[in-house]
């Protein structure tokens, strides 16, 4: 009679562990890529790739204006163009944003 005990566990020792590792590394990874969108992190509202944006920004405030309707839109734009050089999103040589 073949037991565990005089055999040993064989190779399904190492089963167990990938198993519970591979539940730990789901876990954490959903956890860091639902938990942002949650508290308005990166990956949140905008996309994943998209910059966090100070409330307190000049831009944040301008939106604000816009969306409250204290400004028209041929404003926000004139003004979203010069915050924009000031303070706001740079371009690379092709005119994309970085």
């Amino acid at each position: 009679m073949n037991t565990l005990a005089h055999a040993g566990p064989g190779p399904w020792i190492l089963f167990f562990p990938l198993v519970w590792a591979v539940v730990i590394v789901t876990v954490v990874t959903a956890l860091r890529r639902f938990g942002r969108r949650r508290h308005g992190g990166p990956g949140g509202f905008g996309g994943p790739g998209a910059p966090r944006v100070d409330e307190q920004s000049p831009i944040a405030l301008l939106g604000h204006r816009f969306a409250a309707g204290e400004i028209d839109e041929d404003e926000y734009w004139r003004r979203l163009t010069v915050l924009e050089e000031q303070f706001g999103r740079r371009t690379d040589d092709k005119g994309r944003r970085r």
